[in-house]
This record gives C-alpha cells, structure tokens and sequence, in this order.
C-alpha cells in the first residue's frame, strides 16, 4: 500500500528516430527529476506513425528487444530508480514483427514484455501490414511501483483485455497509444470519437475498479521516416492529426489529470493504491461477476 507519482510523456514525434528516443530519454528525465516513480511513454514513440501505409522498407526502423530503446531507457531507469513503460517496434525474428511494451524495472533490466494482441486495419492505420498479433496473453506485473498492467492502443477499446489484466491482479492500468484524427472527419466527428475514446477507458476504470493511464502523442503527422539514412515520405494526403488528450481516471473513473489537445505535456498524478480496495468494497463488480454464465464470450458470435 503505497503511493505512486506517475508521470504521461504526451510529446510529438518527428522523421529521425535517433531524435525521437533522444526527446524520449530527456522527457522521462525530467519526469524523474519532478518526483515520478513510473513513467509510460506512447505508442510507438520513435517514429512518426508509419502504419499509414504499407511499405517493406519500414521494417528497417524494427528493433530487437532487448535493443538500442532499451538500452538507453534502462540506463535512466537505473540511474533515476524509476520504472518505465516503453512500446516499441520489436523485431522478433526475421519476418515476424509485435508492437511490443516493455517495463524497465529502477534496477534497469526488462521486467516486462507485452505484444499488442489486438491488431487494427483501418484507412491510415495499416497495422496488420507490420504486426503479428501477440502471443504471450494479458499480463499484470508486480513492479516496484506498484501492480501494473500494459495494453496498448487499439487494445483500449475492449472490456475483455481490460477485464483480464485486472484480475490477474493489475491495479493500474497503462495504455500508450497513438490515435488521431483524419483531418476531413474532425469537424463533424472529432469531438464524439475523442469523447469515445476516453469513455470507454473511464468504463475499464470503473468496471473493475483500477487506475487508468491512457498516454497519446500529439500533432500532425504525414507518417514521414528516415530509415538507414534516407528520409522516406508517408503517403499523399491530409495525414492524421494526433489528439493528444492524455488522462488519469481513478477507480472511480473521475478524471483526475488531463493533456491537451495540441501541446506536449508531462502529465502527472499520484496514484494511491488504496483506493482500489475501498472502491471495490463499495462498488463490489467482482464479487458479483456470475463466472458460470459467461461462456459465450469466448465465441466469434452466438447467432447462427
């Protein structure tokens, strides 16, 4: 029972990926040097966001794990005593790439991995091109800094990985995430698809009665990348417009530190574990879970 300063690196990304994990290791820094004990960055964070089209060459900017991110993030874990989230382009093997999260315990070593089991295909968001679904499940990890689970991104829209993660004992919730805005849908829809975005994650918040971090990046972005030297451009078109709009949501959903929409911020707040077992004693979810009525939620769909 202790409390935790988390710190939400909402930050833009540019074409040159030595310069985004430089921005990376200067932001958690300065979050560590502000008093935080965890610090999560977001989805893919040393790149533009290149799944806006398919293209072979950008497996070139993949990494192994442990790697060159982790290198570097775990030198600043240990050198701040801090535990850091970290998504990243993970070569596995030839041909067989995740979106993969790491925790880097304060001792430095990796204390975690997690692949991103939900996989998206939508217009500008081509990830089935890139990522191999995970395999290694939901996870939750009893870190220094308190029990954390990671899910990332598009992970964020499902009770089911949520649900899990908790009751494998996570009592905070992390999810680095890059979403945005197709530039011609923002004015009629941008302010319902922000708004669904968060609410959904308040839901996971209370439902099962856990801390959530949701981190965004922030900006426009035409998906431009260098890769061994050459600058390749994303595709033509308007791009995406990252919303930024990171959050903190206590077990009660409230809404206790928020991110802009267009400026990079470190957000931060102090989570108390406490609250998760005097909210789950008032509003006990759990208990009345009827686990011998649910087996239909394992199945594609159950009408004929």
């Amino acid at each position: 029972m202790k409390t935790t300063r988390v710190a939400l690196i909402q930050m833009s990304c540019e074409a040159d990926t030595e310069k985004n994990l430089d921005k990376a290791v200067a932001r958690v820094t300065e979050a560590a040097n502000a008093g935080a004990n965890l610090v999560c960055l977001p989805e893919l964070f040393r790149a533009q966001y290149f799944c806006q089209r398919e293209d072979h060459a950008l497996f070139g900017i993949a990494e192994s794990i442990p790697g060159p991110s982790t290198d570097r993030l775990s030198q600043v874990a240990k050198e701040h005593g801090i535990v850091i989230i970290a998504s990243l382009f993970e070569r596995r093997a030839p041909g067989l790439y995740h979106n993969t999260a790491v925790t880097l315990e304060k001792d430095g070593s990796i204390a975690d991995v997690y692949r991103k089991m939900h996989i998206p295909d939508d217009p500008l968001y081509y990830e089935k091109f890139y990522f191999t679904p995970g395999d290694l499940g939901f996870k939750a990890l009893a870190s220094s800094a308190g029990n954390i689970g990671t899910l990332v991104c598009w992970d964020q829209w499902y009770p089911e990985g949520a649900r899990v993660t908790a009751l494998k004992g996570a009592e905070t919730l992390f999810f680095p995430t890059a979403i945005g805005w197709h530039p011609s849908e923002k004015a009629e829809f941008g302010e319902a698809q922000y708004d669904a975005w968060r609410t959904t994650q308040r839901a996971h918040a209370i439902s099962n009665g856990v801390w959530v971090c949701a981190v965004n990046r922030v900006g426009h972005e035409q998906g431009d990348v260098i890769v061994n030297g050459e600058l390749l451009h994303g595709p033509e078109g308007a791009g995406l417009e990252f919303w930024g709009g990171s959050f903190i949501a206590d077990p009660f959903g409230r809404i206790i530190a928020q991110a802009s929409h267009d400026k990079e911020e470190i957000l931060y707040a102090d989570i108390d574990s406490k609250l998760v077992e005097i909210t789950r004693q008032h509003w006990p979810f759990l208990r009345d879970r009827r686990i011998d009525a649910y087996e239909g939620v394992t199945k594609r769909f159950l009408l004929a």
